[in-house]
């Protein structure tokens, strides 16, 4: 099992008992009466290394976008979902030690098994191998969902999707205002307003005016005024 485990992720552990317990389900734990070894250490460490390592290439690739779009495409990434599917391209329910009633009832292939021990997995190699062996399986594990971001522009690029959302409707393209500013001029905050066919759609703060624009759009984006009839 763990060569076979090792290959799939391209990397060697140096301990051993370390993957064994990324591997161990806390149903087996628990029937071996083995309580204090399982992979839930392990998963709350690598659920903190995975944010990190992500957080870190968001911002990285992402330069002007704002705080909350960045945490938008990130949550993408980490959902359960999303890492019980990263789970199931190296086979990882395979390897997975469980108790037999959790085998029984189809632990194996349950989304919270595999992104549990996905988790515990990231949380082993850093153990194993720090931060930088950690950082290079995750980022070759992630490369086609993180391309995929950048090919994503209605989840990238509020701007473009609000304009593309409007221009369905008329041909008119959203404008931006900026409102003011305030703060000292190393700490300045901007305030940005979007209008359409005369309308005020929403407004938006930022630490730029690219990043205020930005703001409002995704705020009128959640509001959709465009969708609500006058009263």
């Amino acid at each position: 099992m763990e060569q076979n485990l090792e290959s799939r992720l391209g990397y060697k552990f140096r301990n051993s008992f370390l993957l064994a317990e990324a591997m161990t389900h806390p149903s087996l734990a628990y029937e071996s009466r083995r309580p204090h070894f399982d992979n839930q250490r392990l998963e709350f460490l690598g659920d903190a290394v995975l944010q990190l390592i992500l957080t870190e290439d968001l911002f990285r690739m992402f330069p002007d976008f704002p705080e909350g779009i960045l945490t938008k495409l990130r949550s993408r990434l980490v959902s359960r979902r999303a890492l019980a599917r990263f789970a199931l391209t190296i086979d990882l329910g395979s390897f997975v030690l469980l108790g037999k009633g959790e085998e029984a009832t189809g632990g194996r292939r349950r989304t919270s098994t595999l992104a549990d021990a996905f988790e515990a997995l990231i949380g082993a190699v850093y153990m194993d191998g720090g931060f930088t062996a950690a950082r290079d399986l995750v980022l070759r594990l992630f490369q086609k969902e993180i391309e995929s971001l950048a090919g994503s522009p209605e989840e990238k690029n509020p701007k473009g999707e609000l304009q593309e959302c409007l221009q369905a409707l008329r041909p008119e393209a959203p404008e931006y205002e900026i409102l003011g500013e305030t703060g000292p001029d190393h700490r300045k905050v901007f305030q940005a307003r979007v209008t359409w066919c005369g309308k005020e759609l929403a407004q938006g703060r930022g630490k730029s005016k690219k990043e205020a624009e930005a703001r409002a759009a995704a705020e009128a984006l959640r509001n959709r005024l465009w969708e609500k009839k006058e009263a």
